[in-house]
């Protein structure tokens, strides 16, 4: 028992988790066109969650237990601790709150690019790799869903394509 940390138990919730969404899965309609059952896609992510999980239980249990915090709890050293996680939240609220505006493309683009510029470095070099990376995907994303699958993602006000 001394080998549990905190991450043992949120790796065995996700994996609980996955699994009931895996035996929902069963419970899709079947359709009788199309190449593929509704359940294919699903069924195949919840598969590669659940293997990502198992690495990470693995990996918690690996570590070992909790060290024993040597500071009282503030909120000054509370988000200091969780800085990036709150940056990517208040981030990621920004994007939705602006998605009508700014489309996927664009949107997604600055998001990328904002996130990579939060956590990482930012060095002049560093920019210019954080926005080569956020045009790069989020643009290779984005013509994947458009032409390739034929999604059509929020276009917003000021990029419309279709």
């Amino acid at each position: 028992m001394s080998r549990i940390n905190r991450d043992t138990f949120i790796a065995i919730l996700l994996m609980i988790v996955w699994s009931v969404f895996f035996w929902a899965s069963f419970d899709f309609r079947q359709i009788d066109y199309g190449t593929m059952g509704a359940e294919v896609w699903p069924r195949g992510i919840l598969i590669i969650l659940f293997v990502l999980t198992a690495v990470y239980l693995f990996q918690s249990i690996k570590a070992g237990p909790d060290a024993v915090a040597d500071e009282p709890f503030t909120v000054r050293g509370w988000l200091r601790k969780y800085h990036n996680p709150l940056w990517c939240y208040a981030l990621y609220f920004l994007f939705l709150l602006t998605l009508p505006v700014l489309g996927m493309l664009i949107g997604g683009v600055a998001l990328v690019f904002c996130l990579l510029t939060v956590l990482g470095e930012r060095t002049p070099r560093d920019l210019l790799i954080h926005a080569v990376i956020a045009v790069v995907s989020i643009t290779g994303m984005w013509a994947l869903f458009t032409y390739a699958l034929g999604v059509i993602l929020p276009q917003g006000m000021i990029f419309t394509t279709l």
